[in-house]
């Protein structure tokens, strides 16, 4: 297959005798992706990246920022050579099973390899709760948050002051610097959609940035998708993208018994 980019956003590989062309600019701007409810990221790729583990604390405090989405796409820390990690991020068939292929093609690109519905948040206690999400971090790469933990206390509105320690499985070239778009099912699809695919059928999915509305929308959603979309309006109080401070962390294994990702 041949590695290439789809467009900014998107990196994927191709069959033999597929190509596409990538403009060289592409955005990074923190604030226009804020300003929207959701930021999609699912920059799924099989491209190399040098391996390096990193250290924990090494971001003590930062300030960041951070959106919500739900693409069902395959994830980019997914494929093979992205960080020196046990496993990628384990993947899931359209049936939701475990896909033992880490090369399969992304259904965002036409292939049978998505998201896996467990990869949601949930609360650990009225204060923490884990989940996971797409990243991107000033002076890092994949090759450093791929499947790295880090602890955010959020800054802001009805949620300041509550932890939330997740696992990036996902990056994306719309979203700014120190910015974490957490995966919350009903969230928003973003850019790509794999969601109408793996779940057809007459399903409520919301705005294309920013999701469904209410709590009693997640109703509308597949069923296997809407204990984290109760959790956004149950534990996260409905907050939109709040600010947040952030630190790495070692991973919990209740975090990493999901994806199958340890960094090494």
């Amino acid at each position: 297959s041949v590695c290439t980019c789809l467009n900014d956003y998107y990196w994927q590989c191709l069959p033999p005798g597929q190509s596409s062309s990538c403009s060289s600019s592409s955005n990074n701007n923190p604030s226009s992706t804020a300003a929207s409810s959701s930021s999609s990221s699912s920059s799924s790729s099989s491209s190399s990246s040098s391996s390096s583990s990193s250290s924990s604390g090494n971001n003590n405090g930062q300030a960041g920022i951070t959106t919500r989405y739900w693409d069902c796409c395959k994830a980019s820390c997914s494929w093979l050579g992205k960080a020196d990690v046990s496993n990628p991020v384990q993947t899931c068939t359209s049936q939701g099973d475990e896909n033992p292929d880490y090369n399969a093609q992304s259904a965002c690109n036409g292939g049978n390899s998505y998201m896996c519905t467990n990869q949601q948040p949930w609360a650990v206690s009225p204060t923490l709760s884990y989940g996971f999400a797409a990243a991107d971090i000033s002076g890092q790469s994949e090759s450093t948050w791929c499947c790295a933990c880090y602890s955010l206390i959020f800054t802001s509105g009805p949620v300041a002051g509550k932890q939330m320690i997740v696992q990036v499985t996902n990056t994306g070239g719309d979203l700014g610097n120190n910015q974490f778009d957490i995966q919350i099912p009903g969230g928003g699809f973003g850019i790509f959609d794999a969601c109408t695919n793996q779940f057809p059928g007459n399903y409520y999915w919301g705005a294309q940035y920013g999701g469904v509305s209410s709590r009693d929308q997640c109703s509308s959603l597949p069923a296997a998708l809407q204990a984290g979309c109760f959790w956004r309006f149950d534990w996260f109080q409905g907050a939109d993208n709040p600010s947040m401070t952030f630190t790495e962390v070692t991973c919990p294994s209740a975090i990493t018994d999901i994806t199958g990702c340890i960094r090494s």
